[in-house]
């Protein structure tokens, strides 16, 4: 019986140890893109649902400037929307943008990005279901990481939302810009009526929240 129970318990740290090993290797084959910024210039990879929506909040922000739509966080290379909408390559529809700290700083980023969105639903957005609208900051530094830890605690302590928040907050790894339809996709659109019923709300609301900052226009 002795030998039996720890023949048993190798046979469990074995098939441990190897999807260790598999989860260690997944992780190193996840795809690696680079991003070149300006000078005095940092950078933020967002999601919090539809990427139509957050790209139309970010883009009128003081400070930020090259907001592009696209998908962050999954395992093939160079997705397209229908790949990513299948829900099966594990991207998130994220918006990338850089920032200038010295006009916008990204404890003031992530109090937009927890405020224009719902981060205690896990994978979902109002009517918009699935990972690839999961909410995610994929941090570009220690100092990102440990600041969106830190405000992504207290808010939970705080109460501010009924639900715990489930926003995902890993190490960024990669980046690929959406078609090209996806990009400034409610100016571009903005009589479409997913723009006018879901968009249009809640970019007001924003404006009149954060109303100091905002691009003069």
């Amino acid at each position: 019986m002795k030998k039996i129970f720890f023949l048993t318990i190798l046979s469990i740290i074995g098939v441990s140890n190897i999807q260790a090993q598999q989860k260690t290797k997944s992780m190193k084959e996840i795809p690696k893109t680079k991003v070149e910024v300006q000078n005095g210039m940092e950078l933020a990879t967002l999601g919090s649902g539809c990427f139509w929506c957050i790209e139309a909040i970010y883009q009128d922000l003081k400070g930020v400037e090259g907001v592009k739509s696209g998908y962050s966080g999954g395992h093939i290379d160079n997705p397209s929307y229908r790949q990513v909408t299948s829900g099966t390559t594990g991207h998130a529809e994220v918006i990338q943008f850089s920032f200038d700290p010295m006009v916008i700083s990204f404890e003031e980023i992530l109090e937009i990005f927890w405020s224009t969105h719902d981060p205690t639903t896990l994978n979902r957005q109002g009517a918009d279901v699935g990972p690839q609208y999961r909410s995610a900051i994929f941090y570009h530094s220690d100092k990102q990481k440990e600041v969106a830890e830190f405000y992504k605690k207290k808010l939970d302590e705080s109460g501010s939302f009924d639900n715990k928040i489930v926003t995902e907050i890993t190490a960024f790894n990669n980046f690929y810009v959406a078609e090209d339809y996806h990009q400034n996709y409610f100016n571009d659109n903005g009589m479409q009526p997913y723009c006018q019923i879901v968009i249009r709300p809640k970019v007001e609301k924003f404006k009149k929240v954060f109303a100091d900052k905002l691009k003069n226009k």
